[in-house]
């Protein structure tokens, strides 16, 4: 095998004749690990990386991926790629698929630079969106006291006062867990509690929590780092500015499924319905990551995701070629 590497401003053109054993699209944990599982079961994988490292490289400080005490989530990313671009693994960087169809045994993935490759597998790992509340500073503010994942950034507000936006498990969940970090939590949701109610629980016995429903965040706000949140109140139709260091999004995730809703089935979140194989309803796709319905997402667990894809992907290679 060659190896091709193709970075931003690189040309490079792929041999039309070669059919890939699979094609792997994204460029977190999942797909990285998917590609290294497979280029190590003697498979010849085609990894898309559109974005390196995914939600991984917008995260601050990672200290809970076995081997590392603490490290840059751009920095264990890079770690990643390393990795991968140290064996004969076949990577396009900034390049996306934006087409699926099958022919006869085969895929055909049309790609975004206008190429089309032809592969006996596929494995999505597109990975999820943070839902975003659209709110002024919000943007402006994250990885500088706005964040999207209470598990990956709760040790860095030990003593401070934060604010949990959402209603449901996750957000509840994340008011608790925050709750032993930070000096205060204070939630805030749109309407009424959606968790479940042994999560309720454990909040209302928290005593450094409190909460306001029927209340959303309008403006997150601060110079270099969050200070302050405004908070307006539906049913009294007032607004409130309250000093916080964070602001915790817990309003779920947008899969990225665009490529494949007309080929898998999606659940009522719209994520890929997997089973413990990580196969999806369509022979030949597989999906590792958080664009699946696997029930939590974290970097570890997309990583192991992605090696079970493809040790499956595998199975169903050699299934395929005894034919």
């Amino acid at each position: 095998m060659e190896l091709n590497i193709l970075s931003q401003g690189t040309e490079l053109t792929l041999d039309p004749s070669v059919t890939w054993d699979s094609v792997i699209i994204g460029g977190g944990p999942a797909g990285y690990n998917a590609a290294l599982y497979l280029y190590r079961k003697g498979l010849r994988p085609l990894l898309l990386v559109g974005a390196r490292g995914g939600q991984v490289a917008l995260t601050n400080e990672i200290e809970n991926y076995l081997g590392f005490q603490s490290i840059h989530g751009g920095d264990l990313t890079e770690e990643f790629h390393q990795h991968i671009i140290g064996f004969e693994i076949d990577l396009l960087e900034n390049v996306m698929a934006e087409s699926i169809e099958k022919s006869d045994d085969l895929f055909k993935v049309k790609l975004s630079n206008n190429e089309v490759v032809d592969t006996k597998t596929i494995i999505l790992a597109t990975g999820g969106d943070h839902r975003k509340l659209g709110v002024d500073g919000e943007a402006r503010l994250e990885g500088k006291g706005v964040s999207y994942c209470a598990i990956c950034d709760a040790p860095f507000f030990k003593g401070k006062d934060v604010v949990i936006v959402g209603g449901g498990d996750s957000a509840v969940e994340a008011a608790v867990d925050l709750s032993k970090w930070a000096s205060h939590v204070h939630l805030v949701h749109r309407s009424v509690f959606r968790a479940d109610q042994v999560l309720i629980d454990r909040l209302m016995e928290a005593e450094n929590v409190t909460y306001e429903l029927g209340s959303v965040i309008q403006t997150i706000g601060g110079e270099n780092s969050v200070e302050y949140v405004e908070i307006y109140n539906k049913e009294d139709d007032t607004v409130v500015k309250k000093e916080t260091d964070g602001v915790f999004i817990e309003i779920g995730q947008e899969p990225r499924v665009d490529l494949v809703k007309d080929l898998v089935d999606l659940n009522d979140q719209n994520q890929v319905i997997v089973d413990e194989y990580r196969n999806t309803s369509y022979p030949g796709i597989f999906a590792a990551g958080d664009v699946t319905s696997s029930p939590y997402k974290q970097v570890i667990t997309a990583a192991s995701d992605g090696a079970v894809a493809a040790l499956t992907a595998s199975n169903y290679i050699m299934k395929m070629e005894e034919k």
